[in-house]
């Protein structure tokens, strides 16, 4: 175990988890004396949050609701919302929605009054402050965003862009697995699949930590083993509540660890065909933990036991069973069991194969080397 190397959780101060804790959300802000809420959601749940909203008017808080991003955002969509915001004169932002609305919403709480430009910022480490109150609730139970200090958009080339600072963890989280309910069965899926690769990758990572491995481990067991009664019944509240706390652990481990090939392979689908960022990690997921059980076996068996797998013999022989108990979850919640079946066509393997090794920021994570040789023999094992 890994005990040499210094760790740092940057977790938000303050944060609640339950059903029904977006109510404390409206008791706490009112606590803060800000007045004025510049709030970036999605049309749905201004709707489902109505009443709730109308208390912080009531209450005599202004507010401003940007209902505009849809898929993952780009910069040039980020500047629009910031715009927006300086021109209400906002005092403190909301990020209320997927993980495109919570990056969006902290990076426009980071660059409200910073000086430093949006060029200035991308890349790790280069924000320098956030001077803005900044609050985030999930909606779906997916991208871990409200927890970490990564917010990922869209260049004018369709290559994502990091921008990493703890200045992006929020002051205060609030996970609602309530605000989950309505999220349709193929997001649910999606989402699910992507918070698992987001501890699954952090366990099996070439710097993972003891301090980050048990949060890693919950959860994988609760996503593996409730995500697919959250898509078979959205009002499963025990099942809704699981895989968002899991998802919460997942948004935990991306800041001191982060994640592995599964996400750096992921994104030329994103770019290249417009998959779901969740669904896209879910397709290659199998594969490159094929690729990676034989550098730790001992840990994808552990693994594959938190996921429900019997002992089978030898540690290589139980990692497998993990593999495919993976791929059993990806079809019992209706996900593609291919990039063939999803849409991708073979002779594009090249050249996200080469995309793919730009993505050096996750990849120098991964347990084995990944060279462009291996990415396109990951890719063909996914096809």
């Amino acid at each position: 175990m890994n005990y040499q190397r210094t760790i740092t959780l940057l977790p938000p101060p303050r944060i609640q988890f339950g059903a029904g804790c977006f109510e404390q959300f409206v008791v706490d802000y009112l606590a803060t004396g800000y007045k004025k809420l510049f709030v970036v959601t999605l049309p749905q749940m201004v709707v489902q949050l109505a009443g709730d909203l109308e208390k912080l008017k009531s209450a005599g808080i202004k507010l401003a609701i940007n209902r505009s991003v849809a898929g993952e955002p780009r910069f040039a969509d980020f500047e629009k919302v910031l715009e927006e915001a300086r021109q209400f004169g906002a005092d403190s932002v909301a990020g209320i929605g997927g993980g495109s609305v919570l990056d969006v919403a902290k990076l426009v709480a980071a660059q409200l009054y910073n000086t430093q430009t949006t060029e200035e910022v991308k890349g790790i480490g280069n924000l320098k402050g956030r001077a803005t109150y900044l609050a985030c609730v999930p909606t779906t139970a997916g991208t871990g965003s409200e927890m970490s200090p990564n917010a990922i958009f869209l260049n004018e080339q369709d290559d994502k862009i990091g921008v990493i600072s703890p200045y992006l963890v929020p002051d205060a989280a609030y996970i609602d697995p309530r605000l989950t309910i309505t999220v349709p069965r193929a997001i649910t899926a999606a989402t699910g699949m992507d918070a698992l690769a987001h501890c699954l990758e952090a366990y099996t990572n070439k710097w993972g930590h003891p301090v980050v491995d048990p949060v890693a481990l919950e959860g994988v067991r609760l996503i593996s083993r409730y995500l697919q009664r959250a898509c078979d019944n959205g009002s499963d509240e025990e099942a809704r509540s699981a895989v968002a706390l899991g998802s919460m652990y997942g948004g935990m481990c991306l800041g001191p660890v982060n994640t592995t090939a599964a996400h750096a392979l992921a994104y030329p689908l994103g770019t290249d065909y417009h998959l779901a960022h969740g669904l896209s990690v879910s397709l290659l997921l199998p594969a490159v933990m094929e690729f990676n059980l034989v550098a730790a076996p001992q840990r994808f068996a552990a693994l594959a036991a938190a996921m429900g797998a019997t002992d089978g013999g030898s540690e290589e022989e139980n990692s497998r069973e993990g593999v495919q108990i993976i791929r059993r979850l990806m079809q019992d919640c209706g996900l593609p069991g291919s990039l063939q079946e999803a849409g991708v066509k073979a002779e594009s393997i090249p050249k996200m194969a080469a995309d793919a090794m730009k993505v050096q920021r996750l990849l120098k994570n991964n347990i084995r080397e990944v060279t462009q040789q291996d990415a396109e023999a990951i890719f063909r094992a996914a096809f």
